[in-house]
């Protein structure tokens, strides 16, 4: 019989007051795509980190090509043949990508010689990226392709992925695939960690499920469904969203003629940005990472107050110019892309993190009502079914789709007006991710007008009333959900939306009527 390339025996790692893994096993046989599969909190992302020695085991043993090993860091794994991509970047922003990626590889390669690599394999994988851009400067999605391309130049014999393609659109997937399709025929084993459920049931042949850091089932996820994955994944089917058409109200949000110069040298220009959101409507905006979303969004929450006071407007009042508190006294609230750093700060709870945007357990003089704001996070933790051990806990305990699960809580339970979230499901589970959804339209329905970045183009046609795509600064006519197709959006992410049409136009005024 053929030797397994990776086999875990009884693997258990605790934390205080949490068993993220308890007697874990698992077998990858060379040249076999193996997916992982949980809810978020199950323990996927520390038996992965165990794997590439980030993490070291309380219990267990990893035996690799058949011989029992101890990974004690990421150096030895990747000198073992192991790379991984986590979901939470392993990034110095302080350094150019290229040189980051240096920092993973064999020494005896010239930073020069890296560069040249890394141009080679992003245009191999159209996985555009510049080798010279200092990471500070990057967008989500680009820091997440800087990971995939120094996981890819290592050749390794396995390599694990979590979350690889949450901001990558449709054709960049389909080619991500081809790869690893190629890299599985030649020999590579893949441990494959996504919440995409279709995307695991056309890459692997294997799936371990974990739940409460148990392995509760194995399958070959080829022979089942999502719903039967669902099920073994969360003990349930998640609900089937219902949206209703709805006819919107007066203009919440308005955008006129924006025009924004970048602040960095790699940043994108935006042009003549014109948007409108309605009360109880929500509108979606696609596109790959770093075609000014990131721009957008600073401009809009007001973190950027350099646009003309009239070029955005809420509720009728003139905002350009406003600080972030200012707009929230008008009823904006958002959710920025970045967890940990601009949704959250690390170091403190759950319950003080719910001062950077609310107020109503602060008393008179500014006195925190620590009674209050410990009964407000316990609400939400309830509510959004984060696994936390309660309020006192630090952001940076969670995982990352229970923290997203609390700051996407933090924001909608505050019944806002105007809510823009960007990336609200990146990396959450089925059921979760279904509940934000179910929760933004119960929000559409009450009123609020809502604006939706992502990069999910499921997640937009399943929420969205309307859809533009942002590419290159510029944002393309408005599209209603039911004329919009993955193929259309795919094509307009490029650019390449016509600039005139008089159909769309008459769809786009029918659906604002």
């Amino acid at each position: 019989m053929t030797t397994p390339l990776l086999s875990l025996q009884g693997i258990t790692k605790r934390y205080p007051g949490v068993v993220a893994n308890q007697d874990v096993s698992l077998t990858v046989m060379p040249g076999q795509a193996h997916a992982v599969l949980g809810e978020n909190g199950a323990g996927k992302s520390t038996l992965m980190k165990i794997i590439y020695g980030a993490v070291k085991p309380d219990e267990g043993q990893v035996v690799f090509n058949g011989q029992p090993v101890q990974i004690r860091n990421p150096q030895e794994a990747r000198k073992l043949g192991i790379s991984m991509v986590f979901q939470h970047f392993s990034l110095f922003d302080t350094l150019t990508v290229a040189e980051n990626v240096w920092l993973g590889l064999d020494k005896s390669l010239s930073l020069a010689e890296v560069t040249e690599r890394i141009v080679a394999k992003a245009s191999e994988y159209g996985l555009d990226l510049e080798p010279n851009r200092p990471v500070h400067t990057l967008s989500v999605g680009e820091m997440q392709r800087v990971e995939i391309i120094r996981a890819l130049l290592t050749e390794p014999k396995l390599l694990i992925l979590d979350e690889p393609t949450s901001v990558l659109t449709p054709q960049a997937v389909e080619k991500l695939f081809v790869v690893l399709h190629k890299l599985v025929s030649q020999g590579v084993s893949i441990l494959y960690i996504s919440h995409k459920l279709h995307e695991i049931r056309a890459l692997c042949s294997a799936c371990t499920v974990l739940r409460g850091g148990k392995v509760t089932g194995v399958c070959d996820p080829r022979q089942e469904t999502n719903a039967s994955l669902s099920r073994l994944m969360i003990g349930a089917e998640p609900p089937a969203l219902a949206p209703t058409p709805r006819t919107p109200g007066d203009v919440v949000l308005s955008v006129k003629g924006l025009q924004l110069n970048k602040q960095d040298p790699f940043g994108v220009d935006l042009q003549g940005i014109d948007l409108q959101v309605r009360s109880g409507e929500v509108v979606g905006l696609a596109g790959v990472s770093g075609n000014g979303q990131r721009e957008l969004m600073w401009a809009l929450s007001g973190e950027d107050t350099r646009s003309p006071a009239a070029a955005i407007t809420v509720a009728g009042q003139g905002v350009g110019h406003w600080a972030p508190r200012a707009r929230r006294s008008l009823g904006l609230h958002f959710v920025p892309e970045e967890r940990l750093g601009r949704g959250a700060v690390p170091s403190m709870s759950l319950a003080h993190n719910l001062l950077l945007t609310r107020s109503e357990a602060l008393g008179a003089g500014g006195w925190i009502r620590m009674g209050a704001l410990a009964d407000q996070a316990r609400s939400i933790i309830e509510r959004f079914k984060v696994k936390a051990s309660g309020p006192d806990s630090p952001a940076r305990s969670l995982s990352g789709g229970n923290l997203q699960k609390f700051i996407v809580g933090r924001e909608i339970s505050a019944a806002p007006k105007l809510l823009i979230v960007s990336q609200p499901t990146w990396g959450v589970d089925v059921g979760a991710a279904a509940q934000i959804r179910a929760e933004i339209l119960a929000l559409r329905d009450a009123g609020c007008a809502v604006l939706v970045v992502s990069e999910e183009l499921e997640e937009l046609f399943e929420i969205s009333d309307r859809l533009h795509v942002i590419a290159k600064g510029r944002l393309s006519p408005s599209l209603p959900r039911a004329e919009a197709t993955v193929e259309r959006i795919g094509e307009w992410m490029s650019g390449l939306w016509p600039q005139s049409q008089p159909e769309m136009a008459q769809g786009v005024q029918h659906a604002q009527a």
